[in-house]
């Protein structure tokens, strides 16, 4: 008597697959999650993956609004870096101004979400609208004009002459030697937003469990928890209030132009964004502001992954 052996079909694994054929069979196995998230996406692909590739394309154009974009390649970029002293000098501004806002406002954030944490829940509510209320007040800087107010009127300057400290105003605002230190410390304080919120969720997830376990290993103190527990438990938090950290930095310009207004004196807090300001919106020279923005965005997408790998090791 035969025995008819039923030839058994070995599963499909990945290895067999090419990557487009696995792609396509897991969207298939997942088609409601794409379908709902399909919004989000056509949304973020017009206004903003679409504008991107736009202005790569406008960077190597003469370009005015008015006429047909004419092709002149790289002559752009040549001019940008070469012939344009206000835009290398706006460079430096802004990386001056990136590299002490970026880094400042992460800490700052981190360090006044951690206090924030640790008071009861109903001040701890109340403490972080008090914070979080400058990044959201458009004019929120005019309280600052006031301070600095180049009177005698001024808070600031009418404190000093009743303290004898000087005897004539000065006109902070107006003065090279003053302006980029006082911008930046507005700047500091209108930048407890998304990266504070998002640090005062992570502290509220922490598992508790593991400072219970870390006592009995040996953690002493809550310095000693923030370093070891609660940081590297916190690191996806971190890396993306990192990188809204480093971008908010970069596009601080309407900040500046508010308290020294457009352009700044002597162009002493003149930054990329400003420029592009200028090209785009005043001289209507689209070609070239586009190659100014994109010259912004990949300084911004090089200081994000430099950040990333920094902070990627954090609870490794």
């Amino acid at each position: 008597m035969s025995q008819k052996t039923e030839a058994v079909k070995r599963p499909v694994s990945r290895k067999d697959m090419t990557k487009w054929q696995w792609t396509w069979k897991e969207m298939k196995a997942n088609k409601t999650g794409y379908f709902l998230l399909a919004p989000f996406y056509i949304i973020f692909f017009i206004f903003t993956v679409l504008p991107v590739i736009l202005s790569i394309l406008f960077s190597l154009t003469d370009f005015n609004m008015l006429e047909m974009p004419h092709i002149i390649w790289f002559d752009n970029y040549i001019r940008l870096f070469l012939d344009d002293d206000i835009f290398l000098l706006s460079v430096k501004n802004t990386l001056v101004f990136a590299a002490i806002t970026g880094p400042g406002s992460y800490l700052l954030s981190l360090i006044l979400a951690w206090f924030i944490n640790e008071l009861p829940s109903k001040i701890r509510a109340l403490m972080t609208l008090i914070f979080y209320a400058p990044s959201i007040s458009g004019n929120i800087y005019l309280v600052w004009t006031y301070i600095f107010s180049a009177d005698s009127h001024g808070f600031l300057n009418g404190t000093l002459i009743n303290l004898g400290l000087i005897t004539t105003p000065i006109a902070w605002l107006k003065d090279t030697d003053y302006i980029m230190p006082i911008v930046i410390i507005v700047a500091l304080w209108t930048s407890l937003g998304t990266s504070f919120l998002t640090f005062i969720a992570g502290f509220q997830v922490v598992d508790r469990s593991l400072y219970e376990a870390a006592a009995v290993d040996g953690v002493k103190n809550r310095w000693q928890e923030l370093w070891y527990i609660t940081l590297p438990y916190m690191r996806p938090q971190m890396l993306f209030g990192a990188v809204m950290a480093i971008t908010q930095s970069f596009g601080f310009g309407a900040v500046i132009t508010g308290l020294v207004g457009f352009p700044s004196p002597e162009y002493c807090a003149h930054t990329i964004m400003h420029h592009l300001e200028d090209y785009g919106n005043t001289r209507f020279e689209m070609g070239y502001a586009s190659t100014i923005a994109v010259v912004l965005f990949f300084l911004m997408i090089g200081s994000n992954m430099l950040v990333r790998k920094i902070l990627g090791k954090v609870g490794k």
